[in-house]
């Protein structure tokens, strides 16, 4: 008698839909929550795929992307003068060495987690790339709002970002009717600018620079 086996149902896949509030000093509520990055641990795969950042009048443009793992992120330079792109992450750590305008180079990120990247040049030039290892990852919009779509159903850990307001973690038990009003708060109150180091760990010398 042949006797086949049954395979386990797949779970649902559903929305996550939800709003993320941050608040500034004074109880003010931040103007760039869309910085922020909310995403789901636990289980899935991706597919890599290349993504830009741009460096334009001494900025990084746009200031966060988020890639699946394995993807290369291209960093093209549009001002008359030389950049140095670089990242001492210790998941994916890299330096670009000083190119001009109209030239490009690219880093890959073989690690799920955040490389803060800067340039060796300007010390104003901040980015993050946010490396995940499924597809369940987004940004909110301006007013805060955020949808995780086609997640299973099941248990997640979830985690919320932002350059200012840290970040937080807790469980979520996503049911197969999905959620439909997530409420996520950061506090970004008590955050304090601390200038970052050189690639070579020291502070920047802005003696006699031209640009």
């Amino acid at each position: 008698m042949l006797t086949v086996a049954s395979r386990a149902p797949l779970a649902a896949q559903v929305t996550v839909r939800g709003n993320l509030a941050i608040t500034d000093k004074g109880g003010k509520q931040a103007t760039d929550v869309g910085d922020a990055v909310i995403w789901l641990e636990g289980g899935g795969s991706v597919r890599p795929k290349k993504a830009e950042i741009a460096t334009e009048k001494r900025q990084f443009l746009p200031h966060v992307v988020i890639v699946p793992v394995g993807s290369a992120v291209a960093f093209s330079n549009h001002d008359p003068f030389n950049h140095n792109v670089f990242s001492l992450s210790e998941d994916d750590p890299f330096d670009l060495g000083l190119y001009g305008r109209g030239e490009t180079r690219s880093a890959p990120f073989a690690k799920p987690g955040i490389a803060r990247v800067y340039c060796n040049v300007h010390a104003q030039m901040t980015a993050f790339v946010i490396v995940r290892d499924n597809p369940w990852f987004t940004q909110p919009s301006a007013d805060g709002s955020f949808t995780l779509a086609d997640v299973p159903a099941g248990s997640y850990r979830l985690r919320v970002w932002h350059e200012r307001g840290g970040e937080s973690t807790r469980p979520l038990d996503v049911p197969a009717a999905g959620i439909a009003d997530l409420r996520l708060t950061l506090d970004a109150s008590g955050f304090k600018f601390t200038p970052h180091l050189n690639k070579f760990g020291k502070p920047y010398d802005t003696d006699g620079r031209r640009y």
